[in-house]
């Protein structure tokens, strides 16, 4: 059984989507919760509603709003790394506004973060970090380069604390969704004909769940994974499992936004 009673936990991007979804599930498992994102986000609203300890309004590129806001919370037990963004554009007309930002969001936002956390960690030779990562982290998804590039620098950075954190007590993972239907990927959740094309590639035959990422976050960021550390743990149904395609119209039929066996 997964129990945070008594702990501390903070979600970054954790008002919305998958770090909402962590938020509840740590909430659930009796910690106390503090959600940090964008003021336009509005955590306060979000934590008041779902019960939290409080929210944060952040921009994870501010390494001294990060710093003040863990100052602010005291003894972190454990931390969702979980704030990105997502834009897309081909190779050859990504700006280099575009590729800047993401990056300082996905990959230097992280990196301020889990070293803010890290420091107060190390002195109390415990706790637990759960970077988000992407299975974009380790194939080349076109249109999204930039964002490939920063869930491909998550693992190193992960990696990386890993060494340097575990003699302190301090375990450091990694969770890599697949397709999660959140309010970022609902458009494309909205094609069907391009949904039933990519699903055909997942061995389980659908997307994911906010609720399915979550639940690896707080079994990796928990008691219960105290000998799993320095992992990339892939939430995305089987899909980097599969060289060629799973399903078929021959064997199953796709109904609404899954495949099922005939």
């Amino acid at each position: 059984m997964i129990d945070f009673t008594g702990k501390t936990v903070a979600v970054t991007g954790g008002a919305n989507g998958i770090g909402l979804a962590t938020a509840k599930t740590f909430l659930s498992a009796g910690a106390r919760v503090f959600l940090l994102d964008l003021s336009e986000e509005d955590p306060q609203a979000v934590a008041a509603d779902i019960g939290a300890a409080g929210g944060i309004p952040i921009d994870v590129r501010d390494r001294a709003a990060i710093e003040a806001a863990f100052a602010d919370i005291g003894k972190l037990d454990a931390l969702a790394i979980n704030a990105g963004i997502a834009p897309t554009a081909p190779l050859e007309t990504t700006s280099e506004d575009l590729w800047r930002r993401t990056l300082d969001v996905n990959l230097t936002g992280a990196f301020y973060t889990l070293q803010a956390a890290a420091a107060g960690m190390k002195q109390r030779r415990s706790g637990s970090i759960v970077v988000t990562a992407s299975t974009n982290s380790y194939d080349g998804e076109a249109t999204l380069i930039a964002y490939n590039a920063s869930k491909a620098g998550l693992l190193g950075v992960m990696h990386t604390a890993a060494n340097e954190l575990g003699p302190y007590g301090v375990r450091v993972n990694a969770v890599c969704p697949g397709l999660i239907h959140t309010r970022l990927t609902d458009p494309y959740y909205q094609k069907t004909d391009a949904l039933k094309e990519y699903f055909r590639h997942i061995p389980l035959g659908r997307g994911g769940t906010p609720q399915e990422v979550a639940n690896a976050i707080a079994f990796l960021a928990s008691d219960a994974a105290a000998f799993i550390h320095g992992a990339a743990l892939v939430v995305d149904g089987g899909q980097l499992a599969s060289k060629y395609s799973i399903w078929s119209d021959e064997i199953g039929n796709f109904e609404g936004q899954q495949w099922r066996l005939k």
